[in-house]
């Protein structure tokens, strides 16, 4: 069966460019803009609105967009399905997880699979651990690592991998603005703070700034938690992140981790995918290839000691 006219078609619904959608199926633009034209002329409707400035998806565009999605999906569970029965699998998933995640995770995740299961095809794509849930449920990936949201869809499954603190970091060089464990909540107010635009250590952190009465001066919003490490360890304000990034950053010595209480909840790291994937051979082997219990991540202190992570709040 020939499904790359629905493949080509769901790669230009989820780039809206004809440039990238066609590098992405390794197609010439025109080919691809045939093939729509094609599909079009089948269904007899417009599948998008384009013209020199932009391409967009029409209502009838939308719901072919699910149907392709659908179909795709269940000729691969099919076609796997039969493959398990044979004693081979064969396919491809693609996982969405950030920068830290592919390095922190993923080898111990993937190398036993990959001897497992050798001849299915794992596609990897890096960015914003704010859009990994999103990305999931709307399709564009089949699972992605990321931390547990405080209310999961009810139409995800997760299953974590491991749990590693939040915690607050400063430059390594002292600055009169940063606070010390002991300063009153009021300094808080005055410290310049760089924090994720959006996602679950930004939610906790602005909770967390409520509960003191206090309103955060923010200095920065940035996307990636590794960039946060970059400009706290620059000297422009105090950050939060999961400790799992900082123990893989190479900016880790240039900033510390600020000793204040209370501390904020750890994070949940760990594998999410549509509750019906689970039904897909492939989805389902990776899935249980992750074991029941997750792992804490820690790292040793410079003075030896064991370092489980402190999150930050001042003290009284």
């Amino acid at each position: 069966m020939d499904l790359r006219p629905l493949r080509h078609f769901l790669a230009l619904a989820e780039t809206l460019h004809f440039g990238r959608a066609s590098d992405a199926c390794h197609v010439s633009p025109s080919t691809l803009s045939r093939t729509i034209a094609q599909l079009e002329a089948s269904l007899g409707v417009s599948l998008f609105e384009r013209d020199n400035r932009r391409v967009a998806l029409t209502r009838e565009g939308r719901l072919f967009q699910q149907y392709a999605r659908d179909t795709l999906e269940q000729w691969a569970l099919l076609r796997q399905t039969l493959m398990e029965q044979s004693g081979e699998l064969t396919g491809e998933i693609s996982i969405y997880c950030s920068v830290t995640a592919s390095y922190s995770f993923l080898y111990e995740l993937l190398s036993e699979f990959r001897l497992r299961h050798p001849r299915i095809e794992l596609k990897l794509h890096t960015g914003d651990p704010a859009d990994a849930i999103g990305r999931v449920i709307g399709g564009d990936e089949d699972m992605a690592i990321t931390a547990r949201p405080e209310a999961l869809p009810g139409s995800l499954a997760f299953k974590p991998i491991a749990t590693s603190p939040l915690v607050f970091i400063a430059p390594s060089e002292p600055a009169d603005w940063v606070p010390s464990p002991d300063s009153p909540p009021a300094q808080w107010a005055t410290t310049p703070m760089i924090l994720s635009e959006s996602g679950l250590a930004r939610d906790r952190t602005d909770a967390w700034f409520r509960r003191f009465g206090i309103k955060p001066r923010i200095y920065a919003q940035v996307a990636g938690n590794e960039a946060i490490v970059s400009m706290v360890g620059l000297g422009f304000g105090v950050g939060v992140v999961p400790r799992i990034v900082l123990d893989n950053s190479p900016l880790a010595d240039r900033v510390r981790i600020l000793e204040v209480t209370p501390r904020l909840a750890p994070y949940d790291v760990g594998l999410c995918v549509l509750e019906r994937k689970l039904r897909h051979p492939l989805i389902h082997a990776l899935w249980q290839q992750i074991p029941d219990t997750p792992a804490t991540k820690s790292r040793p202190r410079r003075d030896g000691s064991t370092d489980h992570g402190a999150g930050d709040a001042p003290r009284g």
